[in-house]
């Protein structure tokens, strides 16, 4: 028999929006400073990235700094590095993703410290996608970095990550917000960090990821209002407001100082 929910449980819920991530490394400093902390994160993409990081190295200030100092120095080339080859391999359809994974997986790999999820300190509950089935998968033990990857795998973009005979790619695909998942695993003061990805440009994004990223962003935003407007009375739901509009599209690595500082504030 499952163990019975802990009624009391505080999550985070970090949602995807790929650079528009170091908003919630502000919205992050905020709750800590208010000496809020989390029993449980539940992430999706950038958020499993983000979540992955405070689960490994504490729900602390410290971390939330470190994490900061992390993406200041990350720019696209770090996360997508366009190879003209490959990427016309893509095209032709000689290769399923149009980014080789490799520079991704290395910048994961360096700043975690742990390498399975059932390890972390923090409980850690990352979400992706069947790119068979479209079945949504909620992934809580095994390979911590093969998880964040999967979660993080946008699909055509990144390369998909085999796991357990499935073959897994971003999760923001069925559930950039994943509020139920939360729901489910027993907590009742939730805390959700969006980054504001479909609401957060004033003009139309420039470039195919760009717009990639914003259009996923746009299906899939629909179900969290849904999501919220069906909570029952046992479920406290605070929703960490993302600064919005902004001029800085999914894809610009370049401005997270700026993200991060602009959510701080916008959270206290």
């Amino acid at each position: 028999m499952s163990p019975a929910p802990d009624r009391s449980r505080v999550a985070f819920v970090l949602s995807g929006g790929a650079s528009l991530g170091a908003i919630q490394v502000g919205m992050l400093r905020a709750l800590l400073d208010e000496g809020i902390v989390p029993d449980t994160i539940v992430g999706t993409s950038v958020g499993a990235v983000n979540g992955a990081f405070l689960a490994s190295h504490g729900a602390v200030p410290e971390t939330v700094e470190e994490l900061a100092a992390l993406w200041r120095g990350v720019r696209r080339g770090h996360v997508f590095p366009l190879e003209p080859f490959t990427g016309l391999l893509g095209f032709l359809g000689a290769r399923r993703n149009l980014v080789p994974g490799g520079a991704l997986r290395r910048l994961v790999t360096r700043n975690l410290r742990h390498e399975r999820l059932e390890d972390l300190p923090i409980a850690l509950h990352v979400v992706a996608c069947d790119v068979l089935t479209g079945e949504e998968v909620l992934l809580s033990r095994g390979p911590l970095v093969d998880a964040v990857l999967a979660s993080s795998a946008i699909p055509g973009v990144l390369p998909a990550i085999e796991w357990e005979g499935r073959t897994l790619v971003d999760g923001g695909v069925v559930d950039n917000t994943p509020l139920s998942h939360a729901i489910a695993l027993g907590a009742r003061e939730i805390y959700v960090l969006p980054t504001g990805a479909p609401c957060a440009l004033s003009a139309p994004p420039r470039g195919a990821l760009a717009m990639l990223v914003h259009a996923t962003g746009l299906m899939v935003s629909q179900r969290f209002v849904a999501e919220v407007a069906a909570l029952d009375g046992g479920v406290e739901v605070t929703v960490l407001p993302p600064p919005c509009p902004l001029d800085v599209p999914p894809m610009d690595f370049g401005q997270a100082e700026m993200l991060m500082a602009r959510a701080e504030a916008d959270a206290r």
